[in-house]
């Protein structure tokens, strides 16, 4: 069963921050539904886009295995460096979701390795938040996700983005992006 997109939940998300997506999503088409998420495959040719943001302090996540990540997968992966995770806001998320990603997601330093004492705690409460924003909007929560790695965890950078997109390629095309592109040609 679809999901209605309403107006009145998009008025005031984060003081109008992911208002224009949502609005969007409204005034483009007054019945636009999302579908709700069934299984669906991305083909070849429609590999869905990640914004990944991951903190700099990580073990293995060095600039050259980022270039060589931004080769192998162009397009369908955009690559962040911070300095911190918790420097992340909801704000960087819904952005990158509202610009140009199917989905977001964040890789943390392991829990109680922080340079910074608490900044992967500070990014869980924060993809959180963002989470819960997405859902009252009426797209799916998986589409923004946290990875806090343990102290143990041996994965490199490449083999975490793997896992990343296999979940994000199950969720389809964003919605926003679907409505924004056919209401453009439309016009």
């Amino acid at each position: 069963m679809p999901i209605l997109v309403e107006k009145y939940i998009a008025c005031d998300i984060l003081n109008g921050v992911f208002c224009r997506c949502a609005y969007a999503l409204i005034s483009l088409a007054p019945s636009v539904r999302i579908p709700e998420r069934q299984g669906l495959e991305m083909t070849d040719a429609k590999k869905p886009t990640l914004a990944l943001f991951y903190c700099q302090n990580t073990p293995d996540c060095g600039e050259q295995e980022r270039q060589s990540l931004e080769k192998l997968h162009g397009k369908s992966l955009r690559l962040f460096p911070v300095p911190c995770s918790g420097r992340l806001e909801p704000l960087h998320l819904l952005r990158a979701l509202e610009e140009y990603a199917d989905a977001a997601h964040v890789i943390t330093c392991p829990e109680g390795t922080c340079r910074y004492f608490e900044g992967n705690r500070r990014a869980k409460k924060r993809v959180e938040r963002t989470q819960w924003i997405i859902g009252s909007i009426g797209l799916e929560q998986d589409r923004v996700g946290i990875t806090i790695r343990a102290k143990d965890d041996r994965r490199s950078l490449a083999e975490m983005v793997e896992v990343i997109l296999a979940m994000t390629s199950k969720l389809g095309p964003s919605p926003v992006h679907h409505s924004l592109s056919s209401s453009s040609s439309s016009r």
